[in-house]
């Protein structure tokens, strides 16, 4: 919030471009909907807010795997910028093979892990490591309530 008034993403979701919360809240209502559901339009990835295209570190990663076709042939119904870091991990783009990783990646390791941890003190935990095909409209209806953020399969 920045002088009283919402700035992205509520705004843009609603297309309500500088409304305050309140009024966000009444337009929302008017228009028969409720906060809650406004809250759970998925982002777009092509979407550029007022001061500019907004992205995380894992969006802006998995948009080049995007753009490098990894996502074909339903790239056009995938929005990385509703993806997770856990999301990010579990897609099935990574080598299944362990024997065809670097002889390096798990020599210095008693766990044999099926990746490479290229640095660190401790070792990476990745539960769901390379399991998940990526499907149509991913991630876009997901649940995530804390602490454990569980959520159906293939919400």
């Amino acid at each position: 919030m920045a002088n009283g008034r919402i700035v992205c993403p509520y705004d843009k979701w609603c297309l309500l471009q500088g409304l305050n919360l309140s009024d966000i809240l009444v337009e929302t209502e008017k228009r028969g909907s409720s906060f809650d559901e406004l809250l759970t339009i998925p982002e777009q990835d092509d979407w550029i807010y007022s001061d500019g295209k907004s992205t995380s570190c894992i969006a802006f990663v998995l948009e080049m795997y995007k753009e490098a076709g990894l996502f074909d042939p339903i790239a056009d119904s995938i929005q990385v910028t509703e993806f997770t870091i856990k999301d990010a991990y579990t897609l099935r783009f990574f080598e299944n093979n362990s024997s065809r990783l670097p002889k390096w990646c798990n020599d210095a390791d008693d766990v044999k892990l099926p990746y490479c941890q290229i640095r660190g003190k401790y070792r990476m935990e990745l539960p769901g490591y390379n399991s998940v095909d990526p499907y149509p409209h991913m991630n876009e209806r997901c649940p995530s309530m804390p602490p454990k953020y569980s959520r159906p399969r293939n919400c």
